[in-house]
């Protein structure tokens, strides 16, 4: 039986059910559009297509490797935590996800558990990141 504070690794859990690929990609619209608001700071990112790319690699190495979320996935109630062990990615692992997730093939080849070539590599898994209740 698990325990709901420390549910059982993605990948030791037999009864393991990823998020949907409308979550996922929900999420990633919602990071894209703050990337591309974020890269307005320092460059035209309708010009200059590799500011936005930069943030969003940036963005995943920061709040991936430290938080298991990007804002998208907050919103869209998603996490991506080390498939092992189901803890944080840190930041090396997370930047690794987010260049190859910026070249978008590894997210299009997905094994059972909707793991990308990207998650694959990097260790990673996207989960449920259901709300804790507030007392």
């Amino acid at each position: 039986m698990t325990n709901p504070q420390h549910p059982a690794p993605p990948a030791t859990d037999p009864a393991f059910t990823p998020p949907t690929l409308g979550r996922r990609f929900g999420a990633l619209v919602v990071d894209w559009v703050l990337c591309l608001l974020v890269s307005n700071f320092f460059a035209n990112p309708v010009r200059d297509g590799w500011a936005p790319v930069l943030v969003l690699v940036l963005e995943y190495g920061f709040f991936l490797g430290l938080f298991a979320q990007t804002p998208g996935m907050y919103i869209t109630r998603i996490r991506c935590v080390a498939w092992s062990d189901g803890g944080r990615l840190g930041v090396a692992r997370a930047l690794l996800r987010g260049v190859l997730l910026a070249l978008v093939v590894p997210a299009l080849i997905m094994d059972e558990h909707r793991r990308g070539l990207h998650d694959r590599l990097a260790g990673s898994v996207v989960t449920d990141a259901p709300r804790r209740a507030r007392p």
